[in-house]
């Protein structure tokens, strides 16, 4: 989650215009602490304005492409949104939940990558570096480990 940015001029110094759909799209994206699946930042906004579902989408791809937002994969044809490592807002790696398909932000320094080499030694052009670590949260693992114990009981 990121309270520092200023989401007008994120769009600002991409030469955005500050619409009310894309700051509302960029205020639940940044305002969250783990990323969004777009079905999830539609049903968000859908509570409170009369967004379009396809809107949403062309705003977040529009924000992806001038690097607002960034796009996170999750290993199958879902994806979930985050906003863009910016002057507030380091880059980091993500936890992916294998069984309830979260995904979530870890902090700067719990994975050190060195990707300096990479780009000193790639001979072309890298845009973006995703670093995704999958597993089964623990309150994934809590509950299995809850039902495996009533299981045993009954």
């Amino acid at each position: 989650m990121c309270h520092q940015c200023d989401y007008k001029k994120l769009l600002d110094a991409v030469d955005l215009e500050a619409t009310t759909n894309r700051l509302q799209v960029l205020e639940v994206v940044g305002n969250n602490r783990f990323p969004l699946s777009a079905n999830d930042i539609y049903t968000t906004l859908a509570r409170r304005s009369t967004i379009n579902r396809v809107t949403v989408y062309r705003i977040l791809d529009l924000l992806v492409a001038r690097r607002v937002v960034e796009r996170l994969s999750t290993g199958g044809r879902a994806a979930y949104f985050g906003l863009a490592p910016n002057a507030h807002h380091q880059p980091h790696p993500h936890f992916y939940c294998k069984r309830c398909k979260r995904m979530d932000c870890l902090p700067p320094e719990s994975l050190n990558v060195d990707v300096d080499p990479l780009w000193k030694t790639f001979p072309g052009r890298i845009d973006k570096v995703e670093v995704r670590v999958d597993g089964v949260c623990q309150h994934c693992v809590e509950h299995a480990a809850t039902d495996n114990n009533k299981r045993g009981k009954a």
